[in-house]
């Protein structure tokens, strides 16, 4: 099964250090704190710009967040990063042998179970907000 794409992390990781220290927070900065190039940085914080998330002080660099980090769940950044296609957290194998029962049927059977574990998921991302990240990290 293919991982939900560490954008969704460095995402996360970008947004709460915007929220915690805003003055400080160029591409530079948050890339060392993610431990990864600026480039790949500048294509997530591009993301969360579209999303409406935060915006991008041009020139002199930095960001700031757009909404309290109280309004800014995780689904949020999970949906604005695309961390995973649409309804496709879950993806069964292809060409399954059509002779065999299970070949035959296996993703009209998992197709239900799939997408309420992928609500679940989401659901549970939507109950989590930056601002209870945040008083993690200052512990």
């Amino acid at each position: 099964m293919k991982q939900i794409s560490t954008r969704f992390t460095m995402a996360v990781h970008a947004l709460s250090l915007i929220s915690l220290s805003p003055q400080e927070c160029t591409g530079d900065f948050i890339a060392a704190s993610v431990n990864t190039n600026p480039v790949v940085i500048r294509r997530i914080m591009g993301m969360l710009k579209k999303a409406g998330l935060v915006e991008i002080r041009p020139g002199v660099g930095g960001a700031s967040l757009l909404k309290s980090p109280d309004q800014i769940t995780l689904l949020d950044v999970y949906r604005a990063v695309n961390a995973a296609e649409e309804d496709q957290l879950f993806r069964v194998h292809d060409n399954s042998n059509i002779q065999c029962p299970v070949g035959r049927n296996i993703e009209h059977v998992l197709q239900s179970e799939l997408r309420e574990a992928q609500a679940a998921m989401e659901q549970r991302l939507a109950e989590t907000t930056l601002e209870q990240l945040a008083v993690q990290f200052q512990t």
